[in-house]
């Protein structure tokens, strides 16, 4: 579960991450982003009642998405507000699939630390 510094309640943020953010699509999700002032990275997760009328699934649906980010949280740059909101054909896909389109809108977001590998190879 998602610590309660990483996570956006307030209407405002929410408000404010749709007027100004950037946004990347996938087939299943979608996300804006807007960088905050904040040291800390906030989600906003929104699950409708037009991907399922049952409460249990889209529960299911929240913690799979939050299972994704907190194995990401560590590899993404400090300071920014991210909203997810589903798509309907996220019913017919796994965790995994899940994960990979969550992973593949952070990186054209640009979300992820810059990481230098330097190796040394002598002949």
């Amino acid at each position: 579960m998602l610590k309660r510094e990483n996570r956006l309640t307030k209407n405002n943020d929410f408000d404010a991450v749709f007027k100004k953010g950037k946004s990347c699509y996938s087939k299943i999700l979608f996300i804006k982003s807007l960088p905050n002032s904040l040291k800390e990275n906030r989600f906003g997760i929104l699950v409708g009642t037009k991907i399922s009328k049952k409460a249990v699934i889209r529960n299911k649906i929240k913690r799979q998405i939050r299972a994704a980010i907190e194995s990401e949280l560590f590899l993404l740059n400090k300071g920014n507000d991210c909203v997810i909101v589903v798509f309907p054909l996220i019913l017919a896909n796994k965790f995994d699939e899940i994960e990979t389109a969550l992973k593949f809108c952070f990186k054209k977001l640009r979300l992820y630390k810059k990481t230098q590998f330097t190796c040394l190879i002598k002949y």
